[in-house]
């Protein structure tokens, strides 16, 4: 990036070559290797190499390096007369610390930074850029690491080229939509300062004393100096100030304020001023995220894909129906366990938003993230009303499909039963009770899958025909590694939610994800839940594997094979003497362990009787809320082909099964 060096013949150019590489330092999370590394970058829309990519169509040579294979005790000085430029893409994990590939980089920066043998100017000479990744849903740690990581190398004497870049995994508070409009957006703005740095357009490093808007590092170096090139408006939001070819020392965090800090004090008469302009920036801000909270989600991200919590586009893609007409290839576990039609059960939800980003969630997080409601509400009649039209409208695709069963494609058209369980958090949407009041009177029966977070909302729920509640781990270091919880308070609201499940009449339901070599260990803690929330049935899934995303480690060898997931269920069963294991179903992975009560006379009964939970739902709203029912009520008995040690291993012999050829152990469950 140095002009002045002599590139005549080929030796020095190759020396040259070397000199000036241009190096991005890679902490994405997960980074066990380069290779590795870059996988997971290209699930994210590929920072790293997108921005190598850029880089190279300016004829500069890249190097992207893993912070996990770097030792910066023995290279980062080296930097100081390399005179290259080090862009760092760092993410902030759990808790605000590093990933583990960024771990011991961030340690050995901490404390070089303010180690006194290190100094003030041990890297002085070192150009860099830091991007930071995060989430701003976690607001007390949102994008810690990257601000730590440019704060140690300011501190260090090192001098950024441009100000640090952050991009939010919070569609719905991301400055730019989503985390891949943030990074381009400042990729954009780094590859023109770049290009003003091999120009040789060399700019005075600002040194803090310059009043606004009369940095001398901000005038013009010499006449020739080609005038700035039009970017988009896009690229320039008017909240910001425009990047400057210069190394600036002053940052929003720290800068100017805090290395003045360090050899002098605020005089008493300009704290006033200091702490109104402090409060009025507050407000603005606060003000400006109420307004992108009540509007963003209505508007449309970087594909012009619509954003609204309830929409044509949600409803096609995520409103979504197994493929029962066509011959089955081992069936729904719901009409195994509870007798559903599964050609006539519509998967949905009435809010997108979740407050826990679960590890293995099959959304990858791209979904908005939240503790409270804070969006614009759509009523729950358009909810239904559409969400039936769109569930229609995908069963119409069938028609004339081979194999499809005619009976079958006219039953699917009138929806009987919902699964308010597609994503997202369905008992923080607002409306939540009138939405269920209306599938019942519509005969529609609901099945409500809640978190674990929300136990008001789960005390003051109306009947439901069976709720669940998601029990993905059973102490609190696992399910805060497992859920990843927004709630700081995230342990005693799990307990609470239990608590408030025992107090529910109707069928209740712990639904246990198995992570393996995550929470498969811990059954005498799992046999202390079931105490606390003493719930009808126990469902254990083996977790399913939906991709690899950056969001996530999780792999195919996290997920249990079926008879891993059998020998857990058998010794949890023993430690909890009301339980019995009562069904299985070996395609998805899953076995049912069901409250003895459900037991009559030697046989299971834990279908369900959907006719009568009707009538009793009815009578229910008629007494105004007085005429209470309980699940033994609508119980209805189970075939015996569903029941666990049968050979069907929980497929209806009513169906013909397709077997695969290859027979090989499948573990991806349904």
């Amino acid at each position: 990036l140095d002009p002045s060096l002599d590139m005549w013949d080929l030796s020095s150019s190759l020396i040259s070559l070397w000199i000036n590489r241009f190096y991005i330092y890679m902490g994405l999370a997960f980074g066990i290797s380069l290779w590795i590394c870059v996988q997971i970058v290209i699930k994210k829309q590929g920072f790293a190499t997108i921005l190598a990519e850029a880089v190279t169509s300016l004829d500069l040579p890249v190097a992207i390096i893993n912070l996990k294979e770097y030792d910066p005790d023995d290279h980062l000085v080296e930097e100081v007369t390399s005179k290259n430029v080090c862009i760092f893409l760092v993410a902030t994990y759990t808790d605000g610390r590093p990933t583990e590939s960024a771990e011991w980089f961030c340690k050995w920066l901490e404390e070089a930074s303010s180690d006194f043998r290190f100094g003030k100017t041990y890297l002085k000479g070192m150009r860099y850029a830091v991007f930071g990744l995060g989430n701003s849903a976690y607001a007390s740690y949102f994008n810690k690491v990257g601000k730590n990581v440019d704060k140690w190398l300011w501190m260090l004497g090192a001098h950024r080229v441009m100000t640090r870049g952050e991009g939010d995994c919070d569609v719905g508070r991301s400055k730019h939509g989503s985390i891949e409009a943030d990074f381009r957006v400042w990729k954009t703005k780094f590859i023109y300062q770049l290009q003003a740095l091999c120009k040789g357009g060399k700019k005075k490093s600002c040194g803090g004393n310059c009043k606004k808007g009369k940095c001398e590092s901000n005038q013009h170096g010499s006449e020739e100096t080609e005038p700035r090139p039009h970017t988009p408006d896009e690229l320039h939001p008017r909240d910001t100030e425009e990047e400057e070819p210069c190394e600036s020392s002053s940052e929003e965090e720290f800068g100017t304020e805090d290395r003045q800090g360090l050899n002098s004090v605020v005089d008493v008469e300009d704290l006033g001023k200091i702490m109104d302009r402090v409060k009025k920036e507050k407000k603005e801000k606060e003000q400006q995220e109420e307004k992108t909270s009540l509007f963003r989600n209505t508007g449309k991200n970087e594909d012009g894909e619509r954003r609204a919590m309830i929409t044509p586009a949600l409803r096609e893609a995520l409103t979504k129906q197994e493929n029962y007409d066509k011959p089955r290839r081992g069936g729904c576990y719901k009409h195994t366990f509870y007798g559903i039609e599964s050609h006539r059960c519509m998967e949905t939800t009435p809010s997108l938003a979740c407050a826990n980003k679960c590890v293995f969630c099959w959304r990858h997080h791209t979904n908005p993230v939240g503790t409270e409601w804070r969006w614009k509400m759509d009523q729950p009649e358009m909810i239904l009303k559409e969400a039936i039209e769109n569930h229609q409208n995908m069963i119409k695709q069938f028609k004339g499909v081979p194999g499809v069963q005619a009976g079958r494609f006219e039953e699917g058209m009138a929806v009987k039963h919902c699964a308010l369980s597609l994503v997202g958090e369905p008992i923080m949407y607002p409306e939540i009770n009138r939405f269920l009041k209306l599938l019942h009177h519509c005969k529609i029966s609901s099945f409500l899958v809640t978190n674990a977070q929300f136990p008001m909302e789960i005390r003051n729920l109306k009947p439901v025909t069976q709720l669940y509640v998601s029990v993905d781990a059973s102490t609190k270091d696992s399910l805060k590694k497992i859920d990843r919880p927004l709630f700081k308070d995230f342990w005693q609201r799990f307990l609470d939610s239990l608590k408030a499940l025992a107090a529910k009449q109707q069928r209740t339901v712990y639904r246990l994800t198995l992570v393996k070599a995550w929470n498969v260990d811990e059954l005498q803690a799992y046999a202390q839940l079931v105490s606390l929330g003493n719930p009808d049935f126990i469902e254990v899934k083996g977790v399913t594997y939906c991709g690899e995303s950056s969001a996530s480690s999780l792999t195919m060898a996290n997920v249990p094979w079926h008879e891993e997931v059998v020998r857990f269920v058998r010794e949890l069963a023993e430690l909890i003497p009301d339980y019995e294991i009562a069904c299985e179903h070996e395609h998805s992975n899953c076995l049912l362990i069901a409250h003895k009560k459900f037991k009559v006379d030697g046989e299971w009964w834990t279908w369900i009787d959907y006719s009568r939970f009707q009538e009793l739902v009815q009578e229910y709203e008629d007494s105004g809320g007085s005429k209470t029912f309980g699940a033994k009520d609508y119980m209805s008995k189970t075939p015996h082909w569903a029941l666990f040690g049968a050979s069907e291993r929980g497929f209806d012999p009513k169906d013909t099964r397709y077997q695969r050829k290859n027979r090989s152990k499948d573990i991806s469950g349904c």
